[in-house]
Order: C-alpha cells, then structure tokens, then sequence
C-alpha cells in the first residue's frame, strides 16, 4: 500500500479504500485519505456522515484518553476496509475531521517512510 507524506511535511497521509456494510444493498466503495497516527491505538476513525453513507452499524461506546489527557467517550461502529488486498473488518470510531488510521489497523505491517515533504510512504503486509 503506499501514500505519501503531506506536502509541508506535517503527516504522512495514507488513500484508504472504505467497503459499504455487508447489509448496506448498494456495494459502494469510497476511497479516504487517512493519516497515520502512531500515537492512536485503534484502528481508525471516521465522520459521522461517511460512516452513515457506509451503512456501518453501530457496535457500542468506549471511553479513551485524547492526547490532551481528556477522558472522553466514543461511538464505535462495525466497519470494513481493504487492507493489503482483502476486505477486513474494523473498529470505527466516529471521530469529525481527517480519518485516522491507527496501530490497532497497523498491526502485522511494517511502516516505511520517508519524511519529507511528499516523500513516499509504503506499508506492507509481514504476515
């Protein structure tokens, strides 16, 4: 898989490709840039309206600490992505602003990046 680190630098950034809900009638797909966060546990976040789009059915809530040291909670929904070729299930956390992809989804891949501005970013599948 490859994305590319953000052109001022600041994030490296990753196309995700997004699978509607197994129940979801439509069989859409809709492609994310996500940033990858090494510092968020989970495996990705989304906002509230793709996730709807999506069809992902809520699965719960959770408390979390932010980088802040907030104590807040989350909504979670049952989600689906392609990762490294294959329709995987996710834990999705409705979260407004840019998706994140986290070290939970990260998880059995090595991360290769060059940081710099535009550089290439490659994650590949170790299992």
């Amino acid at each position: 898989m490859l994305g590319s680190v953000a052109e001022d630098g600041s994030e490296p950034l990753l196309p995700l490709g997004l699978l509607a809900s197994m129940e979801n009638a439509t069989g859409s797909e809709e492609e994310v840039e996500a940033v990858i966060d090494t510092g968020f546990d989970g495996e990705l976040t989304l906002p509230s309206g793709t996730i709807r789009r999506l069809g992902y059915p809520y699965a719960g809530s959770a408390g979390g600490t932010l980088a802040d040291g907030n104590e807040v909670q989350f909504d979670y929904h049952e989600g689906r992505v392609l990762w490294h070729g294959t329709a995987r299930p996710v834990a999705v956390i409705a979260a407004e602003g840019q998706p994140l992809v986290g070290m939970a989804l990260l998880r059995g891949s090595r991360l290769t990046m060059e940081a710099v501005p535009g550089g290439g970013v490659l994650i590949q599948d170790m299992t």
